[in-house]
């Protein structure tokens, strides 16, 4: 049977902080080419289509959570505070895999940025789901602490932010179509990433319900990735259309 080994997620943890600051380094200034952002002159060779790109890219995030807590003798299935915190993460990426694809309208996506994003879904699924299944240890009255409600309020709204957000862009192309158009409605009426910004809220939110390094060392990995993207696409908005409301920021409203 598995064993909680601390050092083992206290490095893991720091490879993730790592690769956040690797990742801002990266994208900060040049966005990663995929969507709106890709080349028109150098497209990768190699493309899914974007369903089924991000089903298998999402896919790991999911199965490997539930695989670790299938192979733990006996289950574990107390305190309440530790299922309910395993059950949020699976259930994000239960969303994110199996239902997200199957509506989204997106480019094909570059099988070598898909490649990368397996590995981290594989790596980060791993992180979340040994600490959460075989390390953590919350008291029995974990669901009342402050931490966890105010946690499991944030993600439940970042979620919800998130989960509109995507309607509000899929709602912008009828199918086939692959032109890009201004997002309007919802947080989008003030920040050009309302989606992102759910998500990054939601893994706040998350990590403030777990109180764990993994779980802050993934908020800030998302924070780092996508964060760069929202502001990549406010310019690209800004410079394509010329009706873009000059009011909305790129991802947090009122502020950047």
């Amino acid at each position: 049977s598995m064993q909680c080994f601390p050092g083992l997620v206290l490095a893991l943890s720091s490879v993730l902080g790592a690769l956040a600051l690797l990742q801002l380094s990266l994208y900060l200034r040049v966005p990663s080419r995929y969507g709106k952002h890709e080349e028109r002159l150098c497209r990768p060779r190699g493309r899914l289509p974007a369903r089924c790109a991000w089903f298998l890219q999402e896919l790991p995030s999911f199965l490997v959570p539930a695989l670790l807590l299938a192979l733990r003798s006996p289950p574990r299935l107390e305190p309440l505070g530790c299922r309910l915190l395993c059950c949020l993460f699976c259930w994000h990426y239960f969303y994110r895999t199996f239902i997200y694809p199957f509506f989204t309208r997106g480019r094909p996506f570059p099988l070598q940025l898909l490649f990368f994003g397996m590995l981290f879904c594989i790596y980060n699924g791993f992180l979340q789901g040994y600490y959460l299944i075989y390390c953590a240890e919350y008291p029995n009255d974990w669901c009342t602490d402050i931490r966890f409600t105010s946690g499991l309020l944030l993600f439940l709204l970042g979620m919800g932010i998130n989960i509109h957000s995507d309607l509000l862009l899929r709602q912008l192309r009828k199918p086939g179509e692959i032109t890009y158009k201004i997002p309007q409605g919802g947080l989008f009426t003030y920040v050009s990433g309302a989606n992102y910004f759910g998500e990054i809220v939601e893994w706040f939110g998350f990590a403030i319900a777990t109180w764990s390094l993994p779980a802050f060392a993934f908020a800030f990995f998302t924070l780092c990735c996508i964060g760069p993207r929202a502001y990549h696409h406010h310019r690209y908005y800004l410079k394509t259309f010329t009706d873009y409301p000059k009011s909305r920021k790129a991802l947090i409203p009122f502020v950047f």
